[in-house]
């Protein structure tokens, strides 16, 4: 079993596609599928389904997915460990929810360039869920999660902060200005909510579920900024962390309604994956997003 084999396995597990493949690795078509066809004859088992005009990954190509992508994160690793030392240097993967990145990160971000201008950092947006398993399959280094729950036995957490939420509505709603606003009031009201991965959106879900609450309707968006923008149109109750909300809520564009429910707040943490070589890129980042977010 080749390393390039891997490589090809874990393109085409993601592309689906030979000749899309084919060119992210850099070769033709008819490699790629040699080097896939040894693969399997290696580990006895087909790894894809060739259906007419698709390729789908078997079960067990499933399941050797992570373990691949696993084995090729530590073969970067272990190439970066030798070429830089223990100097910060190279790329460094991390993922987070829009909001910390949009609002908590561009601080961290001018100060760690400044300190360490060697290391290339990679931003990807996702929620928390998405999160977990581009970590367990070593497509992200690091992950920033607002979550209050242990997403994996197999990751390692440190707890940054608590940031605060709250239901949301322009100022005319009927809701905003009253003095008490209790699950109960979200009867037959619109939600305009962020996606069901969104730790936080699942905390409210819960909780009104529990509770035998169900809203009017709920429109799903993937950014926090349309819902802003689509608050301020008076199109219904949002979800939305403070530091999303802040300068609309100063400049009276929106309100945060009075809630005497449960809280709705939320943690956030960092994590990596526990059996993941701690780069010294990994630990100036923590160190430096620790100590910015700390100064907040």
């Amino acid at each position: 079993m080749e390393v390039r084999q891997l490589r090809i396995f874990s393109v085409l597990a993601e592309e689906l596609n030979f000749t899309r493949t084919a060119e992210r690795v850099n070769t033709v078509q008819s490699n790629v599928t040699a080097q896939i066809r040894s693969l399997e004859e290696e580990l006895g088992i087909p790894l894809f389904d060739r259906l007419a005009k698709k390729v789908v990954l078997t079960e067990a190509g499933r399941r050797f997915l992570p373990y691949a992508d696993r084995a090729l994160s530590a073969m970067d690793q272990g190439q970066l460990a030798v070429k830089f030392g223990l100097e910060p240097a190279g790329p460094l993967r991390i993922g987070a929810p829009e909001s910390v990145l949009t609002y908590r990160l561009p601080k961290v971000l001018q100060r760690f360039r400044k300190l360490y201008p060697k290391v290339e950092l990679i931003f990807r947006p996702q929620w928390d869920a998405p999160l977990c398993e581009s970590l367990e399959h070593g497509k992200l280094d690091m992950a920033i999660s607002m979550t209050d729950e242990v997403l994996s036995e197999n990751l390692k957490s440190v707890r940054l902060r608590t940031e605060a939420v709250f239901l949301i509505s322009d100022p005319e709603h009927p809701l905003a200005d009253k003095r008490a606003v209790q699950p109960e009031d979200l009867a037959g009201q619109t939600l305009l909510l962020t996606e069901a991965g969104c730790s936080y959106r699942k905390k409210l879900d819960d909780l009104l579920a529990r509770l035998g609450v169900r809203p009017g309707s709920t429109t799903e968006f993937s950014s926090v900024e349309a819902i802003k923008h689509c608050l301020a149109a008076g199109m219904g109750i949002g979800l939305l962390p403070e530091i999303v909300v802040a300068s609309e809520l100063k400049a009276q564009k929106l309100k945060a309604l009075r809630w005497d429910g449960p809280s709705l707040d939320i943690a956030t943490h960092i994590l990596w994956h526990r059996d993941r070589w701690v780069s010294p890129s990994m630990e100036a980042f923590l160190g430096v997003l620790t100590k910015t977010l700390d100064a907040n």
